[in-house]
């Protein structure tokens, strides 16, 4: 079967429905879109346009260069416009201009769609920006009651400080839409009508590098072996998904890029606090360290996963965070080492198995995809409608007064009177062995009398039969199960 098309649009009818609804109001919508880069963004908000029947007006901003200046993204904008509608192409003397001229071109005897689309380059060279568009909005737009303008971009930081968070434009959004990678049951569409006869590990394999991420999943052929599959993405010359890393990280982080890359490394083989973080770079605790690691959670590469204490309710100490995109995980433990050798054609890429610490890197990714696809796990934990307090991985300290043992739980999920212990094993062969290890975890957990525990285990590999016929698990769920296969 031939590799799937860069049209393939698989997972994201929820969130074109959510902005369906706009149009039944009787003014017009401003919408934020963010997300990380690859996540396909644009293109969602392009099928949008296209299942509301709306003419779509696509603007986008220039990646910054030397010698740029803000007259050169007026101009492209202007080119743009021009391109797609009746409009002039003489440069705008600035945004209010720009955004006047965009006016001129809304028609109000029908839907209109316009993207503002990598928003934060268009602001690039110009302070003013995100005030002439909330003056346009105000004085211009507005008056277009089929109007959705949705401001989009990979730089979230951006969005989130120039209209999210500021003042100027509290009360004019409509909707603020954070698109997620895709859910498991989706990204196995890419590989087509092969999927069901494809043996699992080689899917797991895979996705434990591209996750759910649109982009990614694109690059995967079908026909190809998983190894074959991720030397074409990674371990040639010049290789798609590693020169994506580079580009990405560079576009992205834009405020001490250098130190937020050590950040990241750091969670790379395994889940901090930031005073963890701190004393691993050799450096005090202190607020560097945190704006560096919201930077790196507003792209979309980690996540900060406590905010409560799943076994008291209270506010947790602190955060632990985690390095939740799987394809920068593989990256920065696998490719950037040998990135110079790849790049020369001097590196010989054997097999999977043959890259050091495999299985337990690919565990690790393994609990990411099951993590961050709680959603899709959730029916089969069969949680009803009551209220979700917590659902992340957690992890308690060795207690320095009693000498108590640590403990670290794969996914812990909290409900009023409900908690359920999540192992996440992928193991060729699950004997008896992971009953033990999970009811050691539930002997370390302290639990109220009014607090049912259970027991879940999410698995690949083959399970031994005594594992079932014992009844420990609440519930038994297959990886395949979370593919749909």
């Amino acid at each position: 079967m031939a590799k799937q098309s860069n049209l393939s649009f698989f997972g994201r009818e929820e969130i074109i429905d959510r902005l369906e609804t706009l149009w039944g109001k009787r003014v017009p919508s401003l919408v934020t879109c963010r997300g990380r880069r690859r996540i396909g963004k644009t293109t969602l908000i392009e099928k949008f346009a296209n299942r509301s029947k709306a003419r779509f007006i696509k603007l986008e901003g220039l990646k910054p260069k030397d010698k740029m200046s803000n007259a050169d993204q007026l101009s492209a904008f202007a080119s743009q416009l021009a391109l797609q509608t009746h409009a002039e192409r003489t440069i705008p003397t600035d945004w209010l201009s720009a955004f006047a001229r965009l006016d001129g071109e809304i028609r109000d005897e029908g839907r209109t769609v316009v993207l503002l689309d990598e928003i934060s380059w268009m602001a690039y060279y110009d302070v003013t920006f995100a005030g002439s568009l909330k003056v346009a909005w105000d004085n211009l737009f507005k008056k277009h009651r089929r109007l959705v303008l949705v401001v989009c971009g990979s730089v979230s930081s951006w969005i989130k400080d120039w209209i999210i968070d500021s003042g100027d434009f509290y009360g004019r959004r409509s909707l603020d839409i954070v698109v997620p990678e895709l859910p498991l049951s989706e990204c196995v569409k890419f590989w087509g009508t092969t999927a069901g006869r494809i043996d699992m590990r080689e899917i797991i394999d895979v996705l434990s590098v591209t996750g759910g991420v649109p982009r990614y999943l694109e690059e995967v052929n079908p026909s190809l072996s998983a190894a074959d599959n991720l030397r074409n993405m990674f371990f040639i010359p010049h290789a798609p998904l590693a020169v994506d890393f580079d580009e990405m990280f560079s576009e992205v982080i834009t405020e001490q890029p250098t130190f937020t890359a050590r950040v990241l490394r750091s969670l790379v083989d395994g889940r901090k606090s930031v005073s963890e973080i701190a004393r691993l770079l050799d450096m005090q605790r202190n607020g560097h360290v945190s704006r560096a690691l919201d930077r790196l959670e507003e792209c979309g590469l980690i996540t900060a996963d406590a905010e409560s204490n799943p076994e008291t309710g209270e506010t947790a100490r602190e955060k632990i965070y985690r390095l939740s995109d799987n394809h920068a995980r593989f990256y920065l433990r696998y490719v950037e080492p040998l990135r110079e050798s790849i790049d020369r054609d001097a590196y010989e890429f054997i097999s999977l198995d043959a890259l050091p610490g495999w299985e337990t890197s690919m565990g690790l990714a393994f609990e990411n995809l099951v993590v961050n696809n709680f959603r899709s796990l959730a029916k089969f934990l069969h949680l009803g409608k009551t209220p979700i307090l917590y659902a992340a991985p957690f992890r308690k300290r060795p207690s320095k007064g009693t000498g108590g043992e640590g403990l670290q739980i794969d996914l812990l999920v909290r409900q009023k009177r409900t908690l359920w212990i999540v192992e996440i094993k992928r193991k060729r062969n699950i004997g008896h062995d992971v009953i033990d290890e999970v009811e050691r975890k539930a002997k370390r957990l302290h639990v109220g009398k009014d607090v049912s525990l259970r027991r879940a285990l999410v698995y690949d590999g083959e399970l031994a039969p005594i594992v079932e016929a014992e009844g420990y698990f609440d519930a038994l769920v297959r990886f395949s199960d979370l593919l749909g296969l």
